[in-house]
């Protein structure tokens, strides 16, 4: 049964009927919005555990860069020691 029935339908009620139709109609369009919203903040949560993972995993690499960072610092100090002590041992 169409909206257009159930109206011709309510219609022979008069305004009561009117009311009662329009009654219906917002509540199946409440309806719907509250389905769209559930659904788009089930969504929001799955790209918030997403952005989550994405967050660890870029946290985790800039850790990882940080100490390789420090270690091949000391080597490029460790290298410069040797080097400089080699010039002085080594004649010229």
């Amino acid at each position: 049964m169409g909206e257009v029935d159930v109206a011709a339908a309510l219609a022979q009620f008069g305004i009561a009927g009117l009311i009662g139709w329009m009654w219906l109609v917002e509540r199946r369009s409440a309806s719907a919005r509250e389905k769209q919203l559930c659904e788009m903040h089930d969504r929001l949560m799955e790209e918030r555990r997403h952005a989550d993972a994405l967050l660890s995993v870029v946290t985790a690499n800039t850790k990882a860069l940080t100490a390789l960072e420090i270690g091949q610092r000391g080597l490029t100090a460790l290298l410069e020691r040797m080097a400089g002590t080699d010039r002085r041992i080594a004649p010229t």
